[in-house]
């Protein structure tokens, strides 16, 4: 049994320490009108992903969305949420300068997140007043699954469709964890056959 927990252990502590060298960290979300608060029966749907690496600062998101029912007017990342579908401190974080007005479409963009034009003013004011501050917020808020992509339009102003970022596992941790797990189920099959 020791060896078991050694096993497991290892592989915690591994994917640890890949933590501890700032590695970039997933997140994934699905947009639609029944994301949004209060919910509506918008038909358009849409799919963001975010990539933040601490070490290079950067964040990249990319968005698909298609079926709007007018023009986007408007996409960016919200923070920081009391709850996912409840109210809360909505400031919008990061603005997608360039985002297409149009029904259907692709966005892509890296931003620096040293930048404070990377971020709305109101949200470096409203987390710490300087752009270090905003960062680190946004940051704690994305892991703890409290930030939102929302695409508005003249429709749907306060938004169309949304969805919360979600934390997506890096290939390399979790396929650490599966392996400590394979080699702690063999582990216990042989020594139940002992």
């Amino acid at each position: 049994m020791k060896l078991i927990g050694k096993t497991l252990a290892a592989a915690l502590l591994l994917s640890g320490a890949q933590s501890a060298q700032a590695i970039p960290m997933f997140f994934h979300t699905t947009l639609s009108g029944l994301n949004e608060v209060p919910p509506n029966a918008s038909p358009a749907t849409g799919s963001a992903d975010v990539m933040i690496d601490p070490a290079l600062n950067i964040l990249k998101i990319d968005v698909t969305f298609s079926g709007l029912s007018a023009p986007a007017s408007a996409a960016h990342i919200h923070c920081c949420l009391a709850s996912p579908f409840g109210p809360g401190s909505v400031i919008v974080s990061v603005p997608f300068t360039g985002f297409p007005s149009a029904t259907s479409g692709t966005y892509s963009n890296t931003v620096d997140l040293t930048l404070a034009a990377t971020y709305n003013a109101a949200f470096i004011t409203a987390h710490g007043g300087t752009v270090a501050s905003a960062e680190a917020d946004l940051l704690a808020a994305m892991v703890s699954d409290e930030t939102y992509v929302n695409i508005h339009d003249s429709v749907f102003p306060p938004g169309e469709i949304r969805g919360i970022l979600v934390s997506v596992p890096e290939p390399v941790t979790l396929s650490l964890f599966g392996l400590g797990l394979v080699g702690a189920a063999a582990l216990r099959r042989r020594k139940a056959k002992a």
